[in-house]
């Protein structure tokens, strides 16, 4: 479990917690309002859980992958109760909106974490997660579209400042792309060609919804875009202002048909534990660039749960019960 703590808060602050459980890693960040809407980060919490590797044609998710999310809410809670202050909310995607055992899933997750955990549509979850890379951007009127490559889901948003105008949520991810496609563990031209095909089916309709000219610059936030800007910056192929450009994820797609297997790729950049699903998340990225005629994407350092921090706000003022004191 990665642990990022930055600093201890006072007893008197008013502390926010938001819990993500993902397709591919459960995440804990507790954080203070220091101004309205303003946020600074206090504890990280990441966990790789892999819980949409576990889930089966049949739509079940596997005991072991169960385990694996509650051993990991475990500790999640144990955190929390060390801060009896924080309002915190607990949200889940993609693979527990597919999961047909999501409730027995549930029902433990919530004894362990201490909170509801809200599975939330995916059009919501795109909203929050502009929401959350536009609050860690320049104030402006600039029209953005941001991607978010998930475990088995991609969200695309556009809208201009901090504004989303138009969101979707579409069924294949980092994890389910690389399930069907690098699933032996090998990287060739022709399991990148099928992969790419394949995610162009499944994100067909971006192709005029969410293309040019209604947007002037396109953001990734993602674990997929963070593992390939990290392999560029440690091949020297990024240029001053890290943007990741087509040509540069062409070469990277290379790199993996280069090393041909798993087990023999040795890039840095590329942790262990994103090896499985590279090849899944590149083609997507890949895919979207060309379907979106994408340029060149900036990293976006905000996420689903820096979405969640702003929509605390309105919970507050309006004093809607999600957000709710940790068990």
């Amino acid at each position: 479990m990665t642990d990022d703590t930055s600093r201890s808060a006072a007893p008197s602050q008013a502390l926010w917690a938001a819990v993500d459980l993902g397709s591919n890693s459960f995440r804990l960040e507790i954080a203070r309002e220091t101004a309205p809407g303003r946020f600074e980060r206090l504890h990280y919490l990441k966990e790789t859980v892999r819980l949409g590797g576990g889930l089966d044609a049949q739509g079940q998710l596997s005991p072991e992958a169960m385990q694996r999310g509650w051993q990991c809410l475990e500790g999640f809670g144990q955190r929390l109760k060390e801060l009896p202050q924080a309002r915190a909310r607990a949200v889940a995607t993609q693979t527990l909106r597919e999961a047909r055992n999501a409730a027995a899933f549930l029902q433990k997750a919530e004894e362990l974490l201490g909170l509801p955990i809200a599975i939330i549509s995916g059009r919501e979850e795109a909203a929050l997660i502009y929401q959350g890379v536009t609050s860690l951007l320049p104030e402006g009127d600039e029209r953005r579209v941001v991607v978010d490559i998930g475990g088995r889901s991609t969200e695309i948003i556009i809208g201009q400042g901090r504004q989303a105008q138009d969101m979707e949520s579409y069924p294949i991810g980092s994890v389910t792309c690389s399930q069907r496609h690098f699933a032996s563990g090998q990287f060739t031209a022709l399991a990148f060609a099928d992969a790419e095909a394949d995610a162009k089916a499944a994100l067909a309709e971006a192709a005029t919804r969410f293309a040019r000219p209604r947007w002037d610059a396109a953001y990734g936030a993602s674990g997929t875009v963070g593992a390939v800007l990290a392999a560029l910056r440690k091949s020297g192929r990024t240029s001053m202002d890290d943007a990741i450009a087509l040509s540069q994820l062409y070469w990277l797609r290379q790199r993996l048909i280069d090393a041909g297997d798993i087990n023999a790729l040795d890039m840095p950049g590329i942790r262990e534990d994103r090896k499985a699903i590279i090849g899944g998340g590149l083609s997507v990225l890949i895919s979207l660039f060309e379907l979106l005629g994408i340029d060149t994407m900036r990293r976006g350092h905000g996420a689903l749960r820096h979405g969640l921090f702003h929509a605390a706000h309105a919970a507050r003022e309006q004093e809607l019960p999600a957000w709710r004191q940790a068990a």
